[in-house]
C-alpha cells in the first residue's frame, strides 16, 4: 500500500508539468549521466587511439547507453513510454519541412565528403551507433520528456520550442568540463539552439519523435566523421556551412512558430502556424 502510493504520488508530481520540473530533470540527468559514465574510466584508460573503434565504444557509446537507459527508467516510471512515441498532439505546417530538409541535406553532404578508405569499416560502424544513441537519449529527454512537461503546464509552442531547445543546449556547456575551451563552447551553444528549433519543428511536422532521432543520429557521425576524414573537393567546401545555415535556419523560423495543444487554429491564422 505504501508503495502505490510513493508511485501515485510520483506520477502525480510530474503530471502538473512545468519547467522548473523540466528543468529539474534535466540537471538530475545530466549528474546521474556524469556520475555513473565514471564508471568506464578503467576501460578509458586502456585505449591507445580514441579515435579507433574501441574508443569511440568506450568514450561515446557506453556513457551514452547510460543516458538511454535514465530516460527510458524514467519514462516507464511515470507511464509516459506509450505518450512519448504517440502522434503528436498538435499538428505542424508545410514549412516545417524546411527545417527536415536543411539538416538532412548537410548530413548527407557531409557523409559524402568523408574518406572511408581511411577510415576502416569498424569505425563508421560504431560511429553510427554511437549517432543512434545519442539521437535517442538526448531527443527522448528534450523533445519527449521536456516538452512533455512543457505541454501539461498549458504553455504555448513557442515557449515549448524555446526552452527544450535551451535545455538542449544547455546540456552542451558541460564540454567545459571535458575541457573544451569557452569560445568554441559558446558557438555550440548558439549551434545547439538553433538545431533543437529545427528538431522540434521535424517532430511537428512529421508528428512522431522518431524523426528528430534520426535526424540526430546523422547529424553526429557525419560532422564527427567528416572532420576526422576529410575529402577535399566542391562538396566538402559546401558542407562546411551546415553549422551556419542550421543556425540561421533555426532562429529564423522560431518566430514562426504558433499554436497551444488543445487549441483550435484560426482559419485567417492557420498558415502562419
Amino acid at each position: 500500500m505504501t508503495t502505490s502510493r510513493a508511485e501515485h504520488a510520483w506520477k502525480r508530481f510530474w503530471e502538473k508539468g512545468g519547467w522548473w520540473r523540466a528543468l529539474v530533470l534535466v540537471v538530475v540527468y545530466f549528474v546521474l549521466y556524469q556520475a555513473l559514465s565514471l564508471a568506464f574510466t578503467p576501460l578509458a584508460t586502456q585505449i591507445d587511439d580514441p579515435s579507433s573503434a574501441a574508443g569511440v565504444l568506450v568514450f561515446y557509446v557506453l556513457p551514452i547507453l547510460v543516458g538511454c537507459l535514465l530516460v527510458i527508467g524514467f519514462a516507464a516510471s511515470v507511464g509516459w513510454l506509450g505518450e512519448l512515441f504517440s502522434r503528436q498532439p498538435i499538428t505542424g505546417r508545410g514549412w516545417m519541412w524546411i527545417a527536415v530538409a536543411v539538416v538532412l541535406v548537410f548530413n548527407i553532404l557531409r557523409f559524402a565528403s568523408t574518406d572511408y578508405a581511411d577510415i576502416g569499416f569498424d569505425v563508421v560502424a560504431t560511429w553510427l551507433l554511437a549517432g543512434l544513441l545519442i539521437g535517442f537519449a538526448e531527443e527522448v529527454l528534450t523533445r519527449g520528456l521536456v516538452v512533455t512537461l512543457l505541454r501539461k503546464a498549458g504553455y504555448r509552442e513557442l515557449i515549448v520550442a524555446v526552452i527544450s531547445a535551451a535545455v538542449f543546449a544547455g546540456l552542451h556547456a558541460g564540454n567545459l568540463l571535458s575541457g573544451q575551451n569557452l569560445v568554441a563552447t559558446l558557438f555550440q551553444l548558439v549551434y545547439t539552439f538553433a538545431f533543437g528549433i529545427c528538431m522540434y519543428l521535424a517532430m511537428r511536422v512529421t508528428g512522431t519523435i522518431i524523426a528528430p532521432i534520426l535526424l540526430h543520429a546523422s547529424t553526429d557521425p557525419s560532422i564527427f566523421l567528416q572532420v576526422a576524414y576529410p575529402v577535399e573537393g566542391p562538396i566538402a567546401a559546401f558542407a562546411a556551412f551546415g553549422n551556419p545555415a542550421v543556425i540561421v535556419t533555426g532562429l529564423v523560423l522560431l518566430v514562426f512558430i504558433r499554436g497551444r495543444v488543445g487549441e483550435p487554429a484560426p482559419e485567417a491564422a492557420a498558415v502562419y502556424r
